[in-house]
């Protein structure tokens, strides 16, 4: 499970981003200041952090620097009401991946998830006809062929995959095509 680290003094921020990054299966920390935040990023490793700017005591821009100066590379996302091109900057050249500005909704915090995390690797194994078996019992042939061919680029000797791309393209009505597929899956067994 992926641990994100949320800095914000606001509650009801805290509150949000927690129950939004833990539906999307995060494991999620909260600090309510920078000197808290800090504490945290030197003891524990994080997948993602979300930094308030403006904090009490140390400014999040601060804990930003102080933690790249440290070598901490964790991908960190700078949430703001108050966006300035000067702190826009100043967050980019410490490394900072995005911005997302108060006041934000579920649905945009999602967006932004998306955006900055890549989507999780297709199996190049056996397991990818399972990734696309459900895709394939809904008989949704499109979505299961670019699953498939996807997983095909990642292991070229995986007979399930051949097998599966068999099955979507006799789905589809193409014979000619599912019969090479299954030719070539027969070739691996």
């Amino acid at each position: 499970m992926k641990k994100v680290l949320v800095v914000d003094d606001a509650k009801n921020i805290r509150m949000l981003l927690t129950k939004c990054l833990e539906l999307e299966g995060y494991q999620v920390k909260t600090a309510t200041n920078g000197k808290d935040a800090l504490a945290l990023f030197s003891s524990e490793r994080f997948d993602l952090a979300f930094l308030d700017i403006k904090l009490p005591e140390l400014s999040g821009t601060e804990v930003l620097r102080r933690i790249r100066a440290q070598g901490n590379d964790t991908p960190v996302i700078v949430i703001t009401a108050y966006p300035t091109v000067k702190n826009a900057v100043e967050c980019t050249k410490l490394q900072s991946i995005t911005y997302l500005q108060k006041p934000f909704t579920a649905d945009r915090l999602r967006a932004v998830l998306k955006e900055v995390t890549p989507p999780d690797p297709l199996p190049a194994s056996s397991d990818a006809y399972k990734c696309a078996a459900d895709l394939l019992d809904a008989e949704r042939w499109e979505e299961a062929i670019s699953r498939l061919k996807a997983a095909l680029a990642a292991d070229p000797t995986d007979p399930a995959v051949y097998f599966g791309l068999e099955r979507a393209y006799l789905g589809l009505g193409d014979r000619e095509t599912a019969e090479k597929f299954h030719n070539a899956g027969r070739s691996f067994t």
